[in-house]
């Protein structure tokens, strides 16, 4: 079976935007798995580096709340 692109996109469109967004995940992760372990090894890297920063004092933390507020104050300048 197959369904022209445009009419594809066009029911994909019609979606819930919740719904959209896991399908573009899905898509997205389809495109290269090869890539998607690389992406995930290079982060997990990173997640433990940071953590070894935190743990040995060279990084100090601030409450998420906290970064929330920081984030949302420099969206609205």
């Amino acid at each position: 079976m197959s369904i022209p692109v445009e009419k594809l996109t066009e029911a994909v469109l019609s979606l819930p935007s919740d719904a959209r967004a896991l399908l573009a995940d899905r898509l997205v992760e389809s495109l290269d798995p090869i890539t998607d372990e690389n992406i995930r090894d290079l982060w997990s890297a990173e997640a433990l580096r940071r953590r070894d920063e935190v743990r040995e004092g060279k990084t100090q933390t601030i409450p998420g709340v906290t970064a929330l507020e920081q984030v949302r104050n420099s969206i609205k300048k």
